[in-house]
């Protein structure tokens, strides 16, 4: 009887050491997403308010935060939606990477894949005693283990500089 009271306390403890990880592939929830939520820039005053641009219902304000336009200017670029004709400055790379042929609708096709890859991965998986990250579980296979990828180029006879020694490691 006192192991069955051990087991128990012990699972218990145990349980209450979930993990829920940061990589929830699906939602648990309706509330509101918290990263969605950007503060907005600081009020400017224009050197003219007759050079203002007429107000759009639903546009973009002045003042509104764009992550990924405002990174892509940071770094020198323009950013244009996923659908606009490729500038002429990148038609050259454009055509090498695409030499062997590319599917327009890779996005949808590769999402596609992905939601069906991961629903066979889950079906044996819904029953777990301990919480664990799902795409963590699911991608498990194709993760690239750094180690054994550095052995196997030792012995293959190519260089790695920038790995610890075959005999340190951590």
């Amino acid at each position: 009887m006192r192991l069955i009271v051990c087991a128990l306390i012990a699972v218990t403890v145990l349980a209450a050491c979930e993990n829920k990880g940061l990589r929830q592939i699906q939602s648990r929830g309706e509330g509101p997403d918290e990263f969605i939520i950007v503060p907005a820039k600081p009020l400017e005053q224009p050197e003219s308010f007759s050079a203002l641009p007429e107000p759009t219902p639903g546009g973009f304000n002045r003042t509104d935060q764009r992550p990924l336009e405002d990174s892509v200017a940071a770094l020198g670029g323009q950013r244009t939606s996923p659908n606009a004709p490729v500038p002429g400055s990148d038609a050259a790379l454009v055509n090498h990477t695409s030499r062997f042929g590319r599917e327009a609708n890779i996005r949808a096709t590769l999402a596609a894949a992905d939601a069906q890859f991961r629903k066979r991965q889950s079906r044996l998986t819904q029953i777990r005693i301990f919480q664990e990250d799902s795409y963590a579980q699911a991608y498990r296979r194709e993760a690239i283990r750094p180690a054994r990828v550095a052995e196997q180029f030792r012995r293959a006879g190519i260089p790695t500089p920038t790995a610890p020694p075959a005999g340190r490691r951590r």
